[in-house]
């Protein structure tokens, strides 16, 4: 199956109107984003602000950064932070599906051909943690106002992160206005309560000269427990997302285009009706084949994936928003506050603090 593409481009001539002024075909676009994060939990999107260039230059970035020695990168590690800041090395993040056991009990249950890839430990990926945005001055979830970490030697560092990062989150707040819209929301039903939320760039580097054998788990099967999730396009493929009716897909992202995945968040906001997808990264038979091209052309064997975890702002309320409070599944979804939530989420995977670690 291939997933849609989305065009923003009719909807960003327009952003600034009145939604309820919108032409019958921008409105059917709108309804098309909700019903493919409803049924998918992913979306490819293709947006003009963000080029392929734009992509190429920070996956070029993040190669030659996974590269240096492995003392070199460990100078970036800032454990005492739980790892907010700075590089967290492979062999720290927990796949949920290793410690949780009602999910096991619920992968045992699936049909053999879905199932996903059985992590044996800790994923062996790097990951670098890269805020976006400005924070609350006053909250109730003080996060640590800890400088950013930048690594020597890569003076165009913070330009090239925030660049990549802001064209990111400026993406995903134009599907989360057009999902609002189509869900018959206030265009800024989701956006408003983005507004200086603990948004992160945070890249993974897997070493495919280590560790590029089929069936090699990179990032356990898992949800993210951020509001939406999104992803330049990788240059190893790898990426298996399972949709609503239980049916596992590989995801392909074509050149020029972002992929965009739901979190737990847009689930509450949505009383379960755009669930958090599911996914893992396994190196496939696909990804094995792009290892021998790399390797034909002498290019970097780092698997680089420029994800980036947009949030809800810390205080503000998850609960279902306009009609979804009406919805008979309303009350699995009581109000909790977004930083009490992500939280309770990471307890629940011993990386209390890490708001990245999904």
């Amino acid at each position: 199956m291939e997933l849609q593409v989305i065009d923003l481009s009719p909807f960003l001539q327009i952003s600034n109107s009145d939604p309820t002024q919108l032409d019958p075909t921008l409105l059917t676009l709108c309804s098309e984003v909700s019903r493919i994060l409803k049924q998918t939990g992913a979306l490819l999107v293709k947006d003009p602000r963000c080029s392929v260039e734009d992509n190429d230059r920070f996956i070029d970035m993040m190669e030659k950064y996974f590269e240096m020695p492995k003392d070199f990168k460990r100078l970036q590690e800032r454990p005492h932070l739980h790892y907010q800041v700075g590089v967290t090395p492979e062999g720290v993040e927990v796949p949920r599906s290793l410690v949780d056991e009602e999910m096991q009990a619920r992968l045992k249950e699936m049909p053999k051909e879905y199932q996903p890839s059985t992590p044996t430990g800790p994923d062996p990926k790097w990951r670098y943690m890269w805020r976006i945005g400005s924070r609350p001055s006053n909250t109730r979830f003080q996060e640590l106002n800890s400088e950013p970490v930048i690594p020597e030697g890569f003076s165009e560092w913070k330009d090239t992160m925030d660049s990549w990062g802001y064209k990111m989150v400026n993406a995903i707040e134009a599907v989360a206005e057009m999902a609002a819209i189509g869900y018959g929301l206030p265009k800024d039903a989701f956006t408003s309560r983005m507004k200086q939320g603990p948004h992160l760039l945070a890249p993974t580097g897997s070493d495919l000269s280590r560790y590029g054998q089929e069936g090699t788990v990179f990032a356990g099967y898992h949800y993210d427990l951020n509001f939406l999730t999104i992803h330049g396009r990788s240059r190893f493929p790898g990426l298996s997302i399972w949709l609503r009716n239980g049916q596992k897909v590989e995801v392909k992202v074509p050149i020029g285009c972002l992929l965009i995945q739901t979190g737990k968040q847009i689930e509450w906001l949505t009383a379960g009706d755009c669930i958090a997808g599911m996914h893992e990264v396994v190196v496939t038979k696909r990804t094995t084949d792009a290892i021998k091209v790399a390797l034909e052309q002498n290019r970097s064997l780092w698997r680089v994936s420029s994800t980036l975890f947009a949030h809800i702002a810390s205080d503000a309320v998850l609960e279902p928003l306009g009609h979804f409070a009406e919805s008979p599944l309303a009350a699995k979804y009581p109000p909790i506050c977004a930083g009490e939530f992500v939280e309770q989420e990471l307890s629940a995977i011993n990386l209390k603090g890490n708001v990245g670690a999904m």
